[in-house]
């Protein structure tokens, strides 16, 4: 039997699978690590803490391994977006990475459109200017550490860093590049007028290869202290949402996924790079061969639903807290939740707006504001897939992953919110599973990353829309949608009470 690994570089933690030809995942390993905020809006990490547990992580996986080192053939890696590494001349790190949902850069963002241009930007990146982006932080720490970014010779991402120490070898998946705000996405090349205009050289941006292309072989040191063979070869990886995608199966057209994780995304596959979104959805470079994707964001899905529990229900379990929702009728009996608890991405890109309940009386019990919360955050999803239908998308079946895959009334009210057949995979990896899947390709197990996918994921069930409460979520959807237009100005006035 062969085997690979995926290794997923998340926020918190680093998530190792062995799997073998047939999909199955033999073993798994998760390391965490700390972030580091030293201040508020800050968001940061040290590099070294991911090349540190991903090497123990998969040590103490192939620890209880009885098969040949040599029968585990390739490794790949999907990795957190956007974070900011800078390294000098001998590839080591100059500070702490700068992570996604790190917000100090809204004048770095206010400079890129005055510089660039907003339609320029949108042009070329096919996304606009956000905080989370890797270009704003290059810009902070060029304005704020100049000596310091000095001394840069060149930036990667942070699976790519990892990857790095592995291998030796420096480089960045197209799919990774598309979060930087520097790459033309469409022609899958640096933006030379970019980096011209922002004074970064030619060789600041790392090499550019596909997904699934080898990089190199592991170290002979990491070989030695990983159990690996110096023959295990290392392919480039991709973004934690492309990989996610290629994990699902959404390697298609019309092929769509919904991921409720602490935000959440609404990922749908695009053949080609020169659809107009107008900036309303990230555009972004697939995994998967000459393919992209665009995305929507609801900064807190599942985030929201956590914070109910915490809150209200401390002491219980999800399951606990969710058992009666399925006792209340759509519309929570005119209850209403807006999932704004940290603002919003996706069709709103506001940091001031906060979340609502709204349409309260006596007679709601905390199952009706369970149900509400679980709505609120589907209607936010289902604000992304406004926008793809409007742009003349078909949207009939969607794939469901993460939290909101783990309750059979939410997945009901997923089909009738959305519209579409909601599919449930019967094993669900995820970003890991989309990396080892990238290096079983390859390795050349599969002639497609289509035919990986029908050998590694299986349907596990399917819920389709029931039209009765279709028609009734739609009406309350066009409710939904005003309580942003109706609270927006609130909100903005409530800001100075916050601490």
């Amino acid at each position: 039997m062969k085997y690979v690994i995926g290794v997923d570089l998340g926020t918190s933690a680093v998530k190792i699978l062995l799997v073998n030809q047939t999909g199955e995942v033999v073993s798994e390993v998760s390391k965490d690590y700390p972030l580091i905020q030293e201040k508020a809006g800050y968001s940061e990490q040290d590099p070294e803490a991911w090349v540190k547990q991903t090497i123990a992580g998969m040590k103490e996986l192939l620890a209880d391994f009885s098969g040949d080192k040599n029968s585990i053939e390739g490794i790949s890696f999907s990795g957190q977006m956007h974070g900011l590494v800078l390294l000098d001349e001998s590839n080591e790190p100059l500070r702490h990475a700068i992570l996604w949902n790190d917000t100090r850069t809204t004048a770095e963002c206010e400079e890129i459109y005055n510089k660039v241009g907003e339609s320029k930007l949108l042009d070329i990146t096919k996304n606009p200017a956000l905080e989370g982006f890797t270009l704003p932080k290059i810009l902070w720490v060029k304005k704020h550490e100049p000596e310091l970014f000095e001394k840069a010779r060149v930036f990667v991402l942070p699976k790519d860093y990892v990857r790095l120490k592995l291998t030796g070898e420096v480089h960045m998946d197209y799919s990774d590049a598309a979060g930087t705000l520097l790459l033309n996405v469409a022609n899958k090349e640096w933006s030379s007028e970019i980096c011209e205009i922002f004074e970064l050289s030619a060789d600041f941006c790392p090499p550019l290869v596909n997904s699934h292309d080898q990089v190199g072989v592991v170290l002979p040191e990491i070989a030695e202290s990983t159990g690996l063979s110096e023959q295990t070869r290392v392919f480039a990886g991709g973004a934690d949402n492309a990989c996610g995608a290629i994990g699902s199966g959404i390697l298609s057209e019309g092929k769509t996924m919904a991921s409720i994780g602490t935000s959440g995304v609404v990922l749908s596959y695009e053949s080609d790079g020169n659809k107009d979104f107008q900036g309303k959805v990230h555009y972004f470079n697939h995994g998967a061969p000459d393919a992209f994707y665009t995305m929507g964001v609801t900064l807190a899905a599942g985030y929201s639903l956590s914070w109910f529990k915490e809150t209200f229900a401390k002491d219980e379990s999800f399951t606990d807290l969710l058992a009666d929702v399925d006792t209340v009728s759509p519309g929570a009996d005119g209850l209403l939740f807006t999932p704004y608890l940290v603002g919003e991405r996706t069709p709103h890109v506001d940091a001031a707006i906060r979340a609502s309940f709204i349409g309260m009386d006596g007679s709601h019990e905390r199952k009706h504001f369970a149900r509400a919360v679980l709505e609120g955050i589907t209607f936010s999803l289902n604000e992304s897939v406004e926008i793809f239908r409007n742009q003349g998308k078909v949207i009939d079946s969607v794939i469901s992953i993460g939290g909101g895959a783990k309750n059979e009334t939410w997945l009901q009210m997923q089909a009738d919110v959305f519209n579409a057949k909601i599919v449930k995979l019967s094993s669900e990896q995820g970003p890991g599973m989309g990396a080892a899947m990238l290096a079983a390709y390859g390795c050349g197990w599969f002639a497609s990353m289509s035919e990986c996918a029908n050998a590694f994921l299986q349907v596990d069930k399917e819920y389709v829309p029931n039209e009765e409460s279709v028609q009734k979520y739609k009406e309350l959807f066009e409710l939904y949608q005003d309580v942003y237009t109706q609270t927006k100005e609130l909100n903005k006035r409530l800001v100075k009470f916050r601490k």
